[in-house]
């Protein structure tokens, strides 16, 4: 095993879009999503549009359907699968939920991929109904995270799983700067950049302890996090026998040139200046 752990974002970090966004849009369903946005929390509004969709005839096999036509860079799916083939162990952590991510990765050939999910749970309920619920009760106190899922919480109790196992943690939302505050020095955090995780990071250098390495679309996405896994894999026990002093090991898990172009990043040069925030989803 390599001794990592790479923690993923889902929605706008492995897709390229939300999948809540997604199916609402290619189902008709935008001008009431918009109308019910600031009525409620994000996860209840999903729920209701599941509702809302079942009202107006649409199946889970029609919500199945449009969640395979996702966009998702084959870049992406390399590196998951480079990954776990080099002993990675891969999760999960999203504030989509089970029934979208699931039908995703097994459309695309990579569900076993990943040891772990973390999202909000989803049934069919006796109507043929999809119903989706919160990850979390609205009581988990932080104020960081929308009240359905706290996805620094998830973070610590990985940590708790997984011992001394260095952490990459890649994402792109608001949510997804409370898990990276629980990262250690040692651990890598890959933001995406100018998305609201980045910007957050940006104001708030001094509060992220991990290495931070920034990405913007697939090819730097898989670049990035194959040069961290075979630069942290020459740090691991002997006994693990792997050679990693060369490219060779990334070569062989992924076909891309050895020269990477974003090799470690000092500190006072991880980031740009941050941009203004704007109102997005976390």
């Amino acid at each position: 095993m390599a001794g990592i752990v790479v923690v993923f974002d889902f929605d706008k970090t492995i897709l390229e879009v939300d999948s809540d966004n997604w199916v609402v849009d290619e189902l008709d369903a935008t001008a009431v999503f918009d109308q019910l946005l600031n009525t409620m929390p994000w996860n209840t509004l999903m729920d209701r549009m599941m509702t809302e969709l079942h009202s107006k005839g649409k199946t889970t096999d029609d919500i199945a359907n449009v969640l395979k036509k996702v966009p998702i860079h084959p870049q992406i799916i390399t590196a998951v699968k480079a990954a776990h083939a080099f002993g990675c162990d891969l999760r999960i952590v999203s504030d989509a939920n089970s029934f979208f991510i699931e039908t995703i990765l097994e459309h695309f050939g990579i569900t076993e991929c990943f040891s772990e999910i973390n999202t909000n749970p989803s049934f069919i309920d006796e109507e043929g109904r999809l119903r989706i619920s919160p990850y979390h009760d609205f009581r988990h106190g932080c104020k960081l995270c929308p009240p359905n899922m706290c996805k620094g919480m998830i973070i610590e109790r990985i940590q708790r799983e997984v011992d001394k196992k260095t952490m990459i943690y890649l994402g792109d939302g608001a949510g997804d700067y409370c898990p990276s505050l629980k990262l250690e020095a040692g651990d890598y955090v890959m933001p995406r950049k100018n998305f609201p995780v980045w910007e957050l990071i940006c104001e708030n250098r001094d509060m992220v302890k991990a290495e931070i390495h920034e990405w913007s679309d697939g090819d730097e996405f898989a670049k990035i996090l194959l040069h961290l896994i075979d630069e942290i894999s020459t740090e691991v026990d002997d006994n693990q026998n792997i050679n990693t002093n060369d490219c060779g090991t990334t070569a062989r898990l992924f076909s891309l040139d050895c020269d990477f172009s974003t090799s470690t990043i000092p500190v006072h040069e991880a980031l740009p200046q941050p941009l203004p925030a704007v109102p997005v989803r976390f």
